[in-house]
């Protein structure tokens, strides 16, 4: 086998066109990433048909960025990881479709990666000495999951939400409270002078013993509330409302979280993610596994967000693995992390 193994990755699932070169799976060379939110933002959230024509101009010039930064050619590549799912179908088909030419045209292996997977393996880019196992909050925009990693390429679902997304909560409640995209970190950076006691919004599934979510009926309770408000015309303090909203999400992620981690005898907790960028969530996080003397981790910020860093990362262990896909390899906007 070759000692030095260079990947590269290919992210286009949603609004961030991303091309990045990691060596052996944990050194990243680089990572670029060219974001489509100002152009998104005018009309509040995601236009999948804008999206997919932006990937489409992007592309290119991204993956020779990212190839010029980490200073290798394309024949220097012994792989190429690119993202088939979950995300828009338009957006994924272009990253798919750029992987795969320049597979055909190099006669180099294709990995088709999860992107949700590739989440979880941003916390190897961040932290060199992470191994399996450990136990995996995933909270993004599309997913929350809990997930034990019993190896590399070894995973087992515990539980996920049974209707919206953390992230789709937060930003479902932020364009409500008119908020500008993306409302995650405006909810964020509005809470922290907020008073997260001042409104009891619910907690669902608390109780039930599982390690699934649901996060339907908080956002409800929370347009519910400032709907009761606005009909009586009363003032509404939108930093109370952010950081009660907040802490309801950050408490129901952190209990099942501790309680995965107790049950399952785990001494690692690793958060993936988009919403992993949540300031309360992560000191929340390392405050409650520090009190268990859990190990935690987290990602950077630049890997928490969509990436192709990851992708890489992930597609790395799988080709280990031997886990390649062939070039009839097409998008699948609905894959889920049921193993």
């Amino acid at each position: 086998m070759k000692d030095k193994i260079i990947t590269l990755g290919i992210e286009s699932s949603c609004d961030e066109t991303a091309a990045a070169v990691v060596l052996d799976g944990r050194k990243l060379l680089s990572n670029i990433i060219s974001t489509q939110i100002p152009i998104h933002q005018k009309y509040g959230g995601v236009v999948p048909e804008i999206a997919s024509r932006k990937h489409i101009t992007a592309i290119m010039p991204v993956i020779d960025e990212a190839l010029n930064e980490a200073n290798v050619k394309l024949e220097d590549i012994d792989e190429i990881a690119v993202t088939y799912g979950p995300g828009l179908q338009g957006a994924l088909l272009v990253g798919l479709s750029a992987a795969k030419a320049l597979a055909f045209a190099t006669d180099k292996p294709l990995i088709g990666v999860n992107h949700l997977e590739g989440h979880i393996f941003a916390n190897f880019l961040s932290e060199s000495s992470l191994e399996p196992p450990f136990v995996s909050l995933v909270v993004s925009g599309g997913h929350t999951s809990l997930v034990e990693v019993e190896g590399y390429n070894k995973f087992s679902l515990m539980g996920e939400t049974r209707d919206d997304a953390a992230g789709e909560a937060f930003d479902k409640v932020a364009r409500v409270m008119g908020l500008p995209y993306p409302g995650g970190p405006e909810i964020d950076k509005l809470a922290k002078n907020g008073n997260p006691m001042a409104i009891d919004f619910p907690k669902a599934l608390r109780n039930n013993g599982d390690y699934d979510f649901s996060f339907s009926g908080l956002k409800s309770a929370v347009l519910n509330y400032l709907n009761q408000k606005k009909l009586k015309k009363e003032d509404v303090n939108k930093a109370d409302v952010a950081a009660s909203f907040q802490e309801a999400v950050v408490e129901i992620l952190t209990e099942k979280a501790m309680r995965a981690m107790e049950r399952r005898r785990m001494n690692t907790l690793v958060l993936a993610g988009g919403v992993a960028a949540n300031s309360a969530l992560g000191e929340r996080l390392k405050t409650e596994a520090k009190k268990r003397n859990y190990r935690y981790i987290s990602p950077t910020v630049a890997l928490c967000t969509d990436n192709a860093a990851m992708i890489a990362c992930r597609g790395y262990y799988q080709a280990r693995d031997g886990r390649y896909s062939d070039l009839y390899l097409n998008a699948e906007p609905g894959l889920s992390l049921v193993y």
